[in-house]
């Protein structure tokens, strides 16, 4: 299979060249394993039927023959023997050489840290992959860069036809990259058969507790009619009653913790600017699927389905527009958050660099009126922040998922299809 390029390929590479030792995780699927694969001098696979069995018991008894050979050297399913890790710290600490040394990746499922001593501190690294931004898979002609639009560059310009029924394919057929050369039908089925093992497999093996499949799938489908929210689990118990049945609420949070450690969902925190008045913020984190796929898989939603509910899309493209900017935050040394108050101003992005510098983006699925709408919302935003006290926006933009050109309004919003966007 032909290896796309992706954002992280460069990651990796810094990261090497800063530590001894760089820990990729994410979600099961995503490419981690091939990703490191390609800056590997040596490697070795934990798992490989062949070898497994003379593998753990060398990583008990003589793990130093494991960690031999050319740097970086890939270990992969690292994890099925904990042990290594405090073998790669010592290792490291005691070669000449103490960066680039060692690339781990395997299963979303974490390892057992009783088996672990010591924290990796000062030595380990870790780089978090996700799925495939539409930039990466091709279906985006990256005309429009963030980072051009941080570095203050002009003009805006990008132009991408993407029509809506592609959108919804797209956004149901997710970024995995072992779907990108399937057909149509068997991406789609990708998807569904994540969510199987996400419900079958993983959520029982993450801590050793065993979990019902049917919970898992009920909790899925709520969290799923929920993407984008800031929602209790006293919400999705309420919603579990009402479509599915029900669990406890202590129960949902245990299934909750466990999603998020296994990287099928991750939770969007609230960004706290500099205000020119007083005005309570909504500090609750906002929670998205790491890939829009797995909602709708979740939901067992098709791409005519979208078609046929068009709010319903908007949520789930919203969904893909954060998987998006998030793999684009983690090129630019950035973070995304979200923005609430207690009046009701919301701004469904906000990528802050490090540097201090920020962008503010509102997500719609496309029509001048929702446009119009969003680049209402991030003006007033704008006009509230003290700027006195921290840098304006660099950008004001409404992130669309149908549309043919990017441009700029006359009120300084940036109106950019997502088929334009690059990090």
């Amino acid at each position: 299979m032909h290896y796309r390029n992706r954002i992280a390929d460069n990651l990796l590479k810094e990261s090497l060249e800063a530590s001894g030792v760089v820990l990729i995780q994410g979600p099961k699927w995503c490419g981690k394993t091939t990703t490191a694969e390609q800056i590997a001098n040596s490697r070795i696979y934990m798992n490989d039927p062949e070898d497994m069995e003379e593998n753990l018991i060398l990583a008990s008894t003589a793990a130093r023959r494991l960690l031999s050979g050319a740097t970086p050297r890939l270990i992969d399913e690292w994890q099925l023997a904990p042990q290594l890790w405090d073998a790669i710290r010592f290792e490291v600490d005691h070669r000449e050489q103490h960066t680039g040394q060692f690339v781990l990746t395997g299963s979303a499922v974490p390892p057992n840290p009783e088996k672990i001593k010591h924290s990796g501190t000062g030595r380990f690294s870790w780089l978090t992959m996700r799925t495939m931004s539409l930039w990466e898979s091709g279906d985006s002609s990256g005309e429009v860069s963030l980072r051009s639009l941080f570095a203050g560059e002009e003009p805006i310009g990008g132009e991408k036809k993407m029509d809506i029924e592609r959108l919804a394919y797209l956004i149901c057929r997710g970024g995995w990259p072992g779907s990108l050369e399937m057909s149509e039908k068997a991406a789609l089925r990708q998807s569904f058969n994540y969510v199987d093992a996400v419900a079958k497999s993983d959520m029982s093996r993450v801590d050793g507790v065993s979990r019902d499949p049917l919970s898992v799938m009920r909790l899925l489908k709520s969290c799923a009619r929920n993407q984008g929210g800031q929602v209790s689990a006293s919400i999705l118990l309420a919603d579990m009653k009402a479509n599915d049945g029900e669990m406890s609420e202590g129960t949902i949070l245990a299934y909750l913790k466990a999603l998020n450690m296994i990287f099928v969902t991750e939770d969007m925190p609230a960004w706290n600017p500099n205000l020119r008045s007083k005005t309570a913020i909504r500090t609750s984190n906002t929670r998205y699927f790491t890939d829009s796929s797995i909602a709708t898989a979740a939901l067992g939603l098709g791409p005519n389905d979208l078609l046929n509910d068009l709010k319903t899309m908007g949520l789930f493209f919203e969904t893909m527009a954060v998987r998006d900017l998030r793999v684009f935050a983690d090129a630019l040394d950035g973070n995304v958050y979200h923005y609430r108050d207690k009046n009701g101003l919301e701004c469904d992005a906000v990528v802050h660099l490090r540097n201090g510098k920020y962008g503010l983006i509102e997500i719609k699925l496309g029509g001048e009126k929702l446009i119009s709408e969003g680049a209402s919302n991030l003006c007033t935003l704008e006009n509230k922040i003290d700027t006195e006290r921290m840098n304006a926006p660099a950008f004001k933009m409404v992130l669309v998922g149908v549309g043919k050109y990017a441009y700029r309004r006359d009120d300084g919003v940036l109106v950019v299809p997502i088929g334009c966007l690059k990090d």
